[in-house]
């Protein structure tokens, strides 16, 4: 958007005559952040997809009854009662496992008996595919249990609190395996004859203490974590048959400095497919391990000047087809991400989608008629998703969505038809069904309510703003204040992120209460996303190589002096805030960015990245040994004697993730320097808290703006 039509809509904002027309909220709802009756409609949730032809979805028959579930014919359109055996796999099987006071619990249809009875906690049970055994782990070994024999095998017998057999050391957990997995590190093989397993010796890694102020005594709770530059766990790949047996293990050197992904078994169970990284995280290799043997052949190679990701989830990179054998790959290696084929071997048939766009996920591949079924950042608008198909040749790229809008897709079970929820940050949701060649069947709702457009309420919109270098049109989301006075100078809140490639611009409707009720205070809200975010593909994120909040404070500084060059913010009242990456750029705002950002409120903030784990920072920074002079300009502790303003620091006394001892240096280097702050501390907070902890933290939020950038008392009633 060029800026003068910015300059314009900002002044054209709200006509008196419009206004005049229109009601305010009532105060007492937006505190509350509840929406007045008739405001929003309650969108359709898609239950479950019956078949191509039948979805079920949970909705209302008419606007004053109770939502339920409701069986749609998709070509007529009628509405019927789904019988239960629709809602199968909405519903939990007939064979369950349960955990319960560290116990297994073993339940076939009605019957429940107990299967494991000591001392020891039950970990990650998951039945095998065939559903006649259950792997699990405790005490850190791999334990299966053969359900008709009623029998527990012990798979690994070195366990202790060093070596871990099944169950993933803190770093894989957190940056490679993710939180959702729970520690699982052990894979059952489709035809349920093997286990393949990983297997952790941590007794060379780092332990950190965590301190916890409970009881009389306290405690330490101590973690093997890595910080840059630190060893890692050693790591060996093994496969194990269910009811016992030698362990045969994959043809790796666990001594290597390396890293190994999520794996996958090919659909027929024959091999395993491997991802390996160097701890330079820029050499990328997938190996076929066969289980039998734990020999391995190179299938895929992957370098690139910056890094890898290594892909996390259940096969994130890789795709199989139908035969099992062939597959698609995804890849960011040109610049942006896109979809490879490949032969059963590994070897490149042809590139599926190519040019300036991000493809994001595979939705469904049709082999019969070879295409692909796919979402990825829309081509003209990188702020918002769209889903296209292509043929799987490289050829004929369609855009099955339409309109200006971000759109959120659930596909039928052969891509035959799909739904879209569909917006953008003016048009409220609404949701649509469409074929496979992007023909609208019907509308299924609107979230717009008969009378939103009552009310008066405050504009927000998508604008680009050009980088100091003039290589990008950087994108932020802005609500504006409520009746802009273009002879007035706002204060201005900055909500951001900022770490690789995770942005926080989406040119969808995100509208809210809490938001209205600041812009009628008179603030501009904002998100901004830096070049790094991901708007501008891999080539974009790799500006962050080796230099950590270089790029991000650069860009970050630009769009906020956009808006004080331009009339609309107060210099005085520039603040930002963000949690985690975002707490270390707010850090490094009210430092390195001090000429710029005024006041910030920092929660769980990185502080030098030699304090953070070795896989996720070494994988922008390589280490500290080999990078010292990006981990210096990186460092908020080297430009404290810039800071000036006023910064707000949150942490949680336990948290496992970015440890308090980033905030408690921080504050030690401020103090030293004679600067004030203000600091709060969350007692056994982890890595973010919920409950009255959360109440408060959000409360805490709400003061600082009130004194620092409203400079007026807080309103009764809008404190929880």
């Amino acid at each position: 958007m060029k800026q003068y039509r910015v300059l314009i809509a900002v002044a054209c904002l709200y006509s008196t005559a419009v206004i005049a027309q229109k009601k305010d909220f009532d105060d007492k709802d937006l505190m509350a952040g509840r929406a007045p009756k008739n405001f929003y409609n309650q969108l359709p949730n898609v239950v479950k997809w019956v078949d191509d032809e039948r979805v079920i979805l949970f909705t209302k028959a008419h606007p004053d009854s109770a939502a339920k579930n409701w069986l749609m014919d998709v070509k007529s359109g009628k509405m019927s009662e789904p019988t239960a055996g629709m809602l199968k796999g909405t519903t939990p099987p007939t064979k369950q496992v349960a955990l319960r006071n560290g116990d297994l619990y073993y339940k076939n249809g009605s019957e429940e008996k107990r299967i494991t009875n000591d001392k020891a906690e039950e970990k990650n049970p998951m039945f095998s595919p065939d559903s006649n055994y259950i792997a699990y782990t405790k005490d850190n070994n791999l334990y299966c249990y053969n359900i008709a024999a009623g029998k527990e095998v012990q798979l690994t017998k070195d366990g202790s609190n060093v070596i871990l057999n099944g169950y993933a050391s803190w770093v894989y957990w957190e940056e490679i395996f993710g939180r959702p997995t729970r520690f699982r590190a052990f894979w059952w093989s489709p035809d349920s004859k093997q286990i393949a397993y990983m297997r952790f010796d941590e007794s060379m890694v780092p332990m950190f203490p965590i301190y916890s102020s409970e009881g009389q005594h306290g405690f330490i709770e101590e973690t093997r974590y890595p910080k840059a530059g630190d060893k890692n766990p050693e790591v060996k790949l093994g496969f194990v048959q269910p009811d016992g047996g030698a362990t045969v293990w994959a043809d790796f050197n666990d001594k290597e400095d390396q890293y190994f992904g999520w794996p996958i078994w090919r659909p027929d169970g024959s091999t395993l497919l491997v991802q390996w990284i160097n701890r330079g995280q820029d050499h990328l290799k997938i190996f076929d391990v066969a289980p039998a043997s734990g020999s391995k052949k190179l299938m895929y190679e992957e370098k690139q000047n910056s890094w890898v990701d290594l892909e996390d989830g259940a096969g994130g990179r890789i795709t199989f087809l139908s035969n099992g054998k062939d597959f698609i790959l995804s890849s960011d290696k040109t610049g942006w991400n896109h979809l490879y084929l490949h032969n059963a071997d590994g070897s490149l048939k042809n590139a599926i989608t190519n040019g300036a766009f991000t493809v994001l996920d595979v939705k469904y591949i049709d082999e019969k008629s070879g295409q692909v079924y796919f979402t990825a950042r829309c081509k003209e608008n990188s702020a918002r998703i769209d889903y296209y198909s292509a043929k799987l040749n490289g050829t004929e790229i369609k855009r099955l969505s339409f309109g200006e809008f971000d759109h959120n897709v659930n596909v039928s079970p052969t891509a035959k038809y799909f739904i879209t929820t569909y917006s953008n940050v003016a048009t409220p949701a609404a949701m649509s069904l469409l074929d496979n060649k992007g023909k609208q069947i019907r509308q299924l709702g609107s979230a717009k309510g008969a009378d939103m457009d009552s009310y008066n309420m405050a504009k927000t919109e998508v604008i680009r703003i050009k980088s100091e270098d003039g290589l990008f049109e950087l994108p932020a989301v802005v609500t504006w204040p409520m009746n802009m006075d273009p002879n007035k100078k706002y204060p201005m809140l900055i909500s951001i992120y900022g770490g690789p490639n995770a942005g926080t611009v989406w040119d969808r409707w995100n509208w809210n209460m809490n938001r209205q009720w600041y812009a009628k205070e008179g603030l501009i809200q904002v998100a901004f996303d830096h070049r790094a975010s991901g708007q501008f593909g891999k080539q974009g994120v790799a500006y962050m190589h080796r230099n950590l909040g270089k790029w991000e404070m650069k860009d970050y500084m630009t769009m906020a002096k956009w808006f004080i060059e331009k009339g609309y913010a107060d210099a005085s009242k520039i603040c930002i805030t963000g949690f985690s990456y975002g707490g270390y750029m707010s850090s490094l705002a009210l430092t390195m960015g001090a000429d710029v950002f005024t006041h910030g409120m920092a929660g769980g903030s990185v502080i030098r990245w030699e304090l953070y784990d070795s896989h996720y920072t070494e994988k922008f920074m390589d280490t500290p040994q080999e990078n010292p002079e990006g981990y210096k300009q990186g460092n908020v502790l080297n430009y404290v004697d810039k800071y000036k303003g006023m910064l707000q620091i949150v942490h949680g006394t336990m948290d496992d993730n970015v440890h308090m001892q980033n905030s408690i240096q921080l504050i030690s280097a401020l103090q030293d320097k004679g600067k004030d702050f203000e600091f709060m501390l969350y007692p056994n907070g982890r890595h973010g808290w919920g409950g009255a902890k959360g109440v408060h933290f959000n409360n805490l939020k709400t003061k600082f703006i009130y004194k620092h950038l409203l400079t007026k008392p807080v309103p009764q009633g809008i404190l929880r």
